[in-house]
C-alpha cells in the first residue's frame, strides 16, 4: 500500500520513499529531446542532402519519439500510482514540489514576454514614432473577442474548482461532467484565439508589437493547448476511476497548471489587450 515503508538494501532499513522501477525512459527521453532539439536547428537553417530537406524530418522524428516517450513514461507512472500503489506520502509531497517548480519555470517565461512588451511600450523608440503602439498598427479591441475569451477562460477556473470537490466528495459521475466541460471551454477558446489570428491586422512579422504580442499571447494559447490535453487525460482517468479523495495528484497538478494559465491571462488581457492598446503613448525621455 502507499503508506507502507519501502525497504533499503543497502543500510537494511525501510525508509518512506518510492524507488521505481529500472525504466529505460529517461535515456530515451534525453534521445528524443535531442534528436527534436537537432531537427529544430537543422530545420531553421534549411539543412538538405541535395533535394532531400534533412532537417524537417529529422524535426518531425524528434516530436514524435518526445510524444512517444511522454506517453509511455506516463502510463508507467500512472500504473505505480493506481495499480501498485507504491506512492507514498514522501513520494506525493515531492510530486507537488516538482509540479510547484515547474510552473515556476512557466513563469519565468511569461515575465520575459512582459518585459519585451513593457520595455517597448513604456519606452518607444524612433524607430516606430516615440508612440505606442505604433502609428501604422490597427490593435485589437479589448472589449470585443478577448473580453469573451477572458470570460470563457473565468469560467473554467470554476468548472476545474467543481471537478475538485466533486472528488473529495467522491462524487465520480459529477467530477467527469465538470472535466468535460472544462475541456470544452478550453477547446473553445483556442478555437477563438485562431480565429482572432487569422483575423488580425497585422502579422509576427510586421515589427515590435505584433512580435510582442503574438509570443505573449501565443505562448499562453499554447499552455491552454497543453492544460486541455492534461485535463482531457484526466477526464480518461476519472472515467476510470484512478481519482479517490485521498489520491488524486494527477488532477491536482492539471488544476495547478489550469489556474496558472487563467492568471497569466488575466495579465495578459489587462497588460497588452486593454492597456497597450489605450492610444498613442508619449516617449519618455
Amino acid at each position: 500500500m502507499s503508506d507502507v515503508p519501502e525497504y533499503d538494501l543497502k543500510s537494511g532499513k525501510h525508509h518512506p520513499y518510492h524507488v521505481p522501477h529500472a525504466s529505460p525512459w529517461p535515456l530515451a527521453a534525453s534521445i528524443a529531446a535531442g534528436t527534436l532539439a537537432a531537427g529544430t536547428v537543422m530545420f531553421m537553417h534549411k539543412a538538405s542532402l541535395g533535394s532531400f530537406h534533412v532537417g524537417a524530418k529529422v524535426l518531425v522524428i524528434g516530436l514524435l519519439a518526445v510524444l512517444a516517450v511522454m506517453w509511455v513514461w506516463w502510463r508507467d507512472v500512472i500504473h505505480e500510482a493506481f495499480v501498485e500503489k507504491a506512492h507514498s506520502k514522501e513520494t506525493k509531497k515531492g510530486l507537488r514540489y516538482g509540479m510547484a517548480l515547474f510552473i515556476s519555470s512557466e513563469v519565468m517565461f511569461f515575465f520575459a514576454f512582459f518585459w519585451a512588451f513593457f520595455a517597448s511600450a513604456i519606452f518607444p523608440t524612433e524607430a516606430i514614432g516615440f508612440v505606442w503602439p505604433p502609428k501604422d498598427i490597427e490593435t485589437v479591441h479589448a472589449f470585443e473577442l478577448p473580453l469573451l475569451m477572458t470570460m470563457i477562460l473565468l469560467l473554467s477556473g470554476c468548472t476545474v474548482t467543481w471537478a475538485h470537490h466533486a472528488i473529495l466528495e467522491g462524487k465520480k459521475d459529477e467530477s467527469v461532467r465538470a472535466l468535460a466541460v472544462t475541456v470544452a471551454l478550453g477547446a473553445a477558446f483556442t478555437l477563438f484565439q485562431g480565429y482572432e489570428y487569422w483575423h488580425a491586422a497585422f502579422h509576427f512579422t510586421g515589427g515590435i508589437y505584433p512580435s510582442t504580442f503574438y509570443m505573449a499571447t501565443g505562448f499562453h494559447g499554447f499552455h491552454v493547448l497543453v492544460g486541455s490535453i492534461f485535463l482531457a487525460v484526466c477526464y480518461f482517468r476519472a472515467k476510470a476511476g484512478h481519482f479517490s479523495a485521498s489520491s488524486h495528484f494527477g488532477f491536482e497538478a492539471a488544476a495547478w497548471y489550469w489556474h496558472f494559465v487563467d492568471v497569466v491571462w488575466l495579465f495578459l488581457f489587462v497588460a497588452i489587450y486593454w492597456w497597450g492598446s489605450m492610444g498613442a503613448v508619449p516617449a519618455a525621455h
